[in-house]
């Protein structure tokens, strides 16, 4: 009876444990998952959209019931309860989930640890339910596209260890004090989000107990209020500390010195961070990492870096440090430092002199120096750093001839990087060098005119730059076969020759980018890779047409270059495979044919140059779709019809549009008036008529005179995938926009200084009304012109409002009246034209319209004055033979004391003041560039005066 009764009592309190704790196990004992979790898991599932079938393995059949099975689900052991969700894309080619994130997770009653990173959640917030989510320990969204306010409630989950919300659109809308509830919190990780409104966040973060991780890197941070430095207890545990990209000022050093003890990774780079680099930093005992890059530090190299025995990477680079490079590298080289350093960059600052012996530093393994001023030749002590794995020294100026001797200890090396160093590589035919390298940055250095052997043993190379090397030669077949790895191939700038492989299956590595511009390489253009990133042909003599690109899926591609080729036939109708393309440059060559309709699908296209073509037909209306743009250049074609209204209204984001040279006819549509922040607007040689839109006062950017930018750039990179997506390869570049202006007569490109240039020009068309007083109001440009209209009436007297005008063509059209007082004002103007017009009266005396060739003003009979050698008729007769001095009391009182010694004696005592001064600036350079930017301002009045002295001198000898 007693044993009866002791197994019902344990059979009851099993039954319980059983109610606590289900278990779901099949007739071999194996847990499964709950039937609730599994729904909760599927109906999660359907408000996902899954391109790349990440999520195939879900499903409710019932080889696929157990849900702990499934891709990206754990469970325990023990209950069978869905504790773990880690849904990510396959890897880096695959799509990410779209769509939303269902609430249907509130059913997981047991998850602690949730990833959603690197999906895209297409800008919506994140959900209000995760923050009911009360057992999550683990939590990181970051990298999937959320927008919107930080969620506040987030702060219930007190059981939180680890939250990652880095890299999305999201910002505080005030203080971050519910932070302050996650007191279990060891790792926070708010990078790339807007913490500007979080006046509080030195104090929240400061007091979490736990904090060991604290990354808040380019978080635009607020100033840091000095008391807000009290009572914060970072030093007992705080050891990575990531604050980079922040605007930061010399205020945070208290923070960093009280939160010394423990710090093994500090990262303060890009902020602005002024002076010497302090001494205190010499106390971080632990730190391993410091990152000092991209400040305004100056001075040296401080000596106490040399004591820093933790210290493996040191990252001062971009900064104003001087000084010689062997004291300063003397100065790390002291102490202990030079044993545990591995990784050092002195890149970009100001540093001096030769490259010292470093065979101290034997545990370096990556050494950057490019972008100084180092002189002379490598010192060979490089060449015995068995350890070293990186060497960039481009751009400095170095000189001499680099030899196999100098490699051969190299053995570890991977990443090799002189360009632009004016360094010889001199190798023998037969040298197999003791280095694999992954990185080979050769640029400018003079290699050729072979093509490097040595190549051919390197087998795994990933970014390859050998332009403007010098080669003229072939390009060997074995070249080819050793490719898949390659991911950047920069051959531009030499005059290899000869036909391109098919390249489609040469390059299988995702993302890839291949420039071969500026070369002798003809044929027709090859099969290219289908995943390639960045494609630049240009410049070459490629022939055919360009059907082939059509076989790529162009998903990845960002950039296509094919200009300056002899291309012909009709453009492809292809371009809605190439969604992403943001620069397509087709310039220089014999397309013709219409621009297709398909051109509208590239929604996120920047530039766009067709550019000197034989296009026909008129703007197909789909180009409306490309919302995006900024630059286009249709000029120098064959393109008819009127000029669309919709360029104004869709495309509101145009800085640059070039349409010269076409047939395009009709009235200039109102619309351009939208165009705010166009800066080149150019319609000249074409068949408009009508009037110039009285609403061009509208065009912002052309009413300012500064521009934010000299250029107008594209940042692209390339991500290389390695098989998940968490390991890849970022390559950055810029493309700098370029058009080619008629400017002062002639036709120059504008790259460098494109984003400085203000134009104007609506000349040689048919556009006829008043002269357009509203241009007035564009102070911003640089240039006007009109020329070659039948524009009428007076020219406008406000235009001496024009400030930065430097080039002004009016000419060949119906003005009359007088040159207005005002444009003798503009100092800056050093062209101008108003040539064959109907203009009368005097030419007004100033600074500048008298300096000009009597050319300029040709073609107005009416016209006089200087330079002209007509003389108005007032001057002719106060000049009259025979003239009754009572006459001209005014002549009198003027030159009254003024006699012909009086002048010789000015002319003389100018030129010999003028040459005893140059003998002082020929001594003194400050004085020597004072002088001349004087010179050049007063160079146009001293014109004029002598002028008028020379005339009078010539009425006062004939007197």
């Amino acid at each position: 009876m007693t044993v009866g009764i002791k197994f019902l009592q344990h059979l009851f309190l099993l039954l319980i444990l059983f109610q606590l704790e289900p278990r779901v196990a099949d007739s071999n004992n194996i847990i499964r998952c709950i039937d609730e979790e599994r729904e909760a898991l599927l109906t999660f599932k359907e408000s996902l959209v899954d391109e790349s079938g990440v999520l195939s393995s879900w499903g409710p059949e019932d080889e696929k019931r157990d849900c702990c099975k499934w891709t990206g689900v754990g469970c325990s052991n023990r209950t069978g309860h869905v504790i773990k969700l880690e849904i990510q894309p396959i890897d880096f080619d695959s799509f990410p989930l779209r769509g939303t994130i269902s609430p249907a997770l509130l059913q997981l009653h047991r998850l602690t640890y949730l990833d959603l990173s690197l999906n895209n959640f297409s800008g919506s917030p994140i959900p209000e339910f995760i923050g009911s989510l009360t057992k999550l320990s683990y939590l990181d969204l970051s990298f999937a596209e959320f927008e919107g306010p930080i969620p506040s409630h987030l702060g219930n989950l007190s059981a939180l260890q680890h939250l990652d919300l880095s890299l999305n659109h999201l910002f505080s809308v005030g203080n971050l004090d519910w932070l302050s509830h996650l007191s279990s919190l060891t790792y926070l990780d708010l990078g790339s989000n807007n913490l500007s409104r979080s006046t509080d966040w030195l104090q929240v973060v400061g007091n979490l107990p736990l904090l060991t991780t604290l990354y808040l890197y380019r978080c635009h941070l607020p100033p840091i209020v000095p008391l807000s430095l009290s009572n914060l207890n970072y030093s007992t545990s705080l050891q990575f500390l990531e604050l980079s990209e922040n605007n930061l000022t010399n205020s945070i050093y208290p923070l960093l010195f009280n939160a010394s003890s423990n710090l093994v990774l500090l990262g303060l780079d890009s902020n602005l961070l002024r002076g010497s680099i302090p001494v205190a930093f010499k106390h971080m005992v632990s730190v391993s990492f410091l990152g000092l890059a991209s400040n305004e530090f100056e001075g040296g190299v401080p000596d106490f870096f040399g004591n820093m025995c933790s210290l493996t990477m040191l990252n001062i680079s971009d900064n104003k440090l001087r000084g010689h490079f062997p004291e300063l590298i003397q100065n790390l080289s002291r102490g202990c430092t030079k044993n545990s350093l591995e990784i050092l960059y002195l890149s970009s600052n100001e540093i001096r002199g030769s490259v010292p012996d470093l065979g101290g530093f034997s545990s370096l393994k990556e050494l950057y120096l490019e972008n100084n001023r180092l002189n002379g030749f490598t010192n060979n002590s490089i060449g015995q750093m068995s350890k070293l794995r990186t060497l960039s020294l481009n751009g400095n100026s170095l000189i001499g001839v680099i030899s196999e001797a100098f490699f051969s200890n190299l053995s570890s090396l991977t990443t090799l990087n002189l360009a632009d160093t004016n360094l010889s590589l001199e190798f023998s035919n037969d040298w197999i060098p003791p280095f694999q390298l992954n990185f080979i940055h050769l640029r400018s250095c003079k290699m050729g005119p072979h093509f490097p052997k040595w190549l051919q043993t390197q087998n795994q190379v990933k970014e390859l730059d050998i332009s403007d090397a010098g080669i003229s030669d072939t390009i060997p077949d074995w070249f080819w076969n050793q490719t898949n790895e390659l991911f950047v191939l920069n051959i531009s700038n030499n005059q290899i020759q000869g036909k391109l492989p098919d390249l489609s299956m040469r390059f299988d590595t995702s993302g890839s980018g291949i420039d071969i511009s500026s070369n002798h390489f003809e044929g027709p253009i090859p099969a290219l890779p289908t995943t390639a990133t960045f494609l630049n042909l240009s410049k070459n003599k490629f022939s055919g047409t360009m059907s082939i690109i059509c076989s790529m899926d162009g998903d990845n591609l960002l950039y296509l270059d094919l200009s300056s080729n002899f291309l012909s036939g009709r453009l492809p109708d292809c371009w809605m495979q190439f969604d992403g393309l943001g620069i397509l440059n087709l310039a220089n060559n014999n397309f013709s044919g219409n621009i297709p309709d398909s051109i509208g699908f590239l929604r996120n296209i920047l530039t766009l140059s067709l550019y000197n073509n034989s296009l026909t037909g008129e703007l197909p209306s789909s180009l409306n779709n490309c919302s995006q743009l900024r630059v286009i250049d249709l000029g120098n074609n064959e393109l008819s019809g009127e000029i669309p209204p919709w360029i104004g209204e869709g495309l509101s984001k145009l800085v640059v549009l070039s349409m010269t040279s076409n047939k395009f006819h009709g009235n200039m549509p109102f619309q351009l008036c939208r165009l705010a922040y166009i800066q080149v607007l150019d319609l000249s040689l074409n068949h408009m008529s009508g009037i110039i839109p009285k609403c061009f006062n509208n065009l912002t950017a052309m009413t300012q005179e500064t521009s934010s930018n000299p250029t107008i750039s594209m940042d692209y990179y390339f991500i290389v995938g390695g098989g998940t997506a968490t390991a890849f390869s970022r390559y950055s570049s810029s493309y700098f926009d370029n058009v080619l202006l008629t400017w002062k007569g002639h036709k120059y490109r504008y790259k460098n200084t494109l984003g400085l240039v203000k134009i104007l020009d609506l000349s040689n068309n048919k556009l006829g009304g008043a002269f357009p007083e509203e241009i007035m109001d564009l102070v911003g440009l640089v240039a006007l012109n009109l020329s070659r209209n039948h524009l009428t009436g007076q020219i406008s007297p406000k235009i001496g409002q024009l400030k930065s005008l430097d080039f002004l063509d009016l000419s060949k059209n119906l003005f009359f009246g007088g040159i207005p007082a005002s444009l003798s004002q503009l100092s800056d103007l050093s062209v101008v034209d108003l040539s064959y017009n109907n203009l009368s009266g005097k030419i007004p005396l100033g600074t500048q319209l008298q300096s000009f060739n009597a050319s300029v003003y040709a073609g107005n009979p009416e016209l006089c004055g200087l330079p002209l050698p007509n003389k108005c008729p007032n001057e002719d007769s106060a000049s009259g033979q025979g003239r009754d001095d009572a006459n001209t009391p005014e002549d009198e009182d003027e030159d009254e004391f003024i006699t012909l010694g009086f002048y010789i004696s000015l002319i003389l005592g100018f030129f010999t003041g003028f040459w005893g001064f140059c003998s002082a600036i020929l001594v003194n350079s400050s004085w020597r560039r004072c002088y001349f930017n004087f010179l050049t301002g007063v160079k146009n009045w001293v014109y004029v005066t002598v002028a008028v002295m020379i005339d009078k001198l010539k009425r006062r000898f004939r007197n």
